[in-house]
């Protein structure tokens, strides 16, 4: 097994550090945020650290890298209140990806991908058309990471869209199914296929010897 002490880290290529670093946390959640500026500008992005926060009220935080540059997803959701989180499916893959090229504000990553934007009711922000599961989502607060200045984003989910067939009959979506995207590091991307549930755990009763 090859070991890599801190100092090893911090003296490694920058690329082979940012890859060996991105990808030695596991697989990471694969979606597109939508967002809109206050003057109708739309912009949608990849982001690999969506995570579950709560369910009551039912909260999602994601991670934004340093606002030293702009950020248009930041921008707009601070200036709207509103976002959408869209999981990247198999087949709009390569599309997805693209979006973390960095365009100016004035450019929609709409406008040079295939992904196509979808309005829905009481919902200003953008959904990815065709994602099997999409999200409107409004901003709640931030925490600043003071350790390398990121800012983790707080957002309460106002309404979610999931393909009828993908529910089962306890509630579970079930990712495989829709072959929805899971991303290994900044850019390698896998379809996980499920295995099996486990349910529910509970402690093991001990017998005590006397």
């Amino acid at each position: 097994m090859q070991y890599f002490s801190e100092s090893d880290i911090q003296e490694l290529n920058h690329i082979y550090k940012i890859n060996l670093i991105n990808s030695c946390s596991g697989y990471k959640s694969a979606n597109l945020i939508g967002s809109t500026s206050k003057d109708g500008k739309e912009n949608v992005a990849v982001f690999s650290s969506v995570t579950h926060i709560g369910s009551s009220p039912a909260l999602l935080g994601f991670f934004l890298r340093p606002t030293t540059v702009l950020r248009n997803t930041y921008e707009n959701l601070k200036a709207t209140g509103v976002y959408t989180i869209n999981h990247i499916h198999k087949t709009i893959v390569s599309e997805a990806h693209h979006t973390s090229a960095k365009y100016d504000v004035d450019i929609s990553e709409f406008d040079v991908t295939d992904l196509e934007a979808e309005y829905k009711p009481n919902c200003l922000a953008p959904f990815v058309k065709g994602a099997p599961i999409q999200l409107a989502m409004k901003y709640v607060e931030e925490y600043p990471i003071k350790a390398n200045n990121t800012i983790l984003v707080i957002g309460k989910v106002t309404g979610l869209y999931v393909n009828d067939d993908l529910i089962e009959e306890d509630g579970f979506i079930n990712l495989a199914k829709a072959e929805v995207a899971a991303i290994n590091g900044l850019d390698g991307y896998v379809i996980p296929k499920e295995k099996t549930r486990y349910g529910y755990q509970r402690p093991k009763a001990l017998i005590m010897n006397s």
